[in-house]
């Protein structure tokens, strides 16, 4: 069984998740509870998603472009980013992109998501693992901590620099902006 890590707890989901292999469903208005959807079942049927009972959340592929959801952010509760293998980095690319695009929601890592990852995802905006079913959740938790500084710049710190790379080693221009 796959354990949800979310704000470095273990906890439980809630969640539906809608597999769209084959053909897509329908919902209708009176389907309740909280639904994570293939990118194209939302965009088929978010107006009727919308209307019933409950929160919505998207699955992206790492091929889909998160630039799509933009104009759909205050309808949604949960975006996840699914990982196909966990050597295609493409998911995180993906979900700092959506953190600079201003989604401010959970953004959660699904697939194969192994222990060693959940360092480098939260620092790319992650805040929330669905962990493949071998992981043990609490050794996964104890990765948050397997580096005391990190020596490059990311989303989690709430800052970056700005300039080019001769002028940040001799006068460090520093923004600080909010991480989420």
């Amino acid at each position: 069984m796959a354990t949800l890590i979310k704000n470095k707890q273990i906890t439980q989901d809630h969640w539906q998740t809608l597999d769209s292999q084959g053909e897509t469903p329908h919902f209708e208005s009176s389907t309740v509870g909280d639904w994570l959807v293939p990118l194209s079942v939302w965009t088929a049927q978010s107006h009727v998603l919308c209307a019933r009972g409950g929160r919505n959340g998207v699955i992206l592929q790492n091929t889909d472009d998160p630039q799509l959801l933009v104009n759909d952010f205050d309808r949604l509760a949960l975006i996840a980013v699914h990982f196909p293998k966990f050597t295609d980095g493409r998911g995180y690319s993906v979900a700092r992109l959506l953190r600079r695009l201003g989604w401010k929601g959970e953004l959660r890592a699904v697939g194969d998501v192994l222990r060693d990852q959940l360092f480098y995802m939260t620092r790319c905006g992650f805040d929330a693992f669905l962990m493949r079913a071998d992981q043990d959740g609490q050794s996964a938790l104890k990765s948050f901590k397997d580096f005391s500084v990190p020596y490059q710049p990311a989303i989690d710190a709430g800052f970056r620099f700005v300039g080019d790379a001769k002028s940040v080693a001799s006068a460090p221009s520093v923004v600080t902006v909010n991480p989420w």
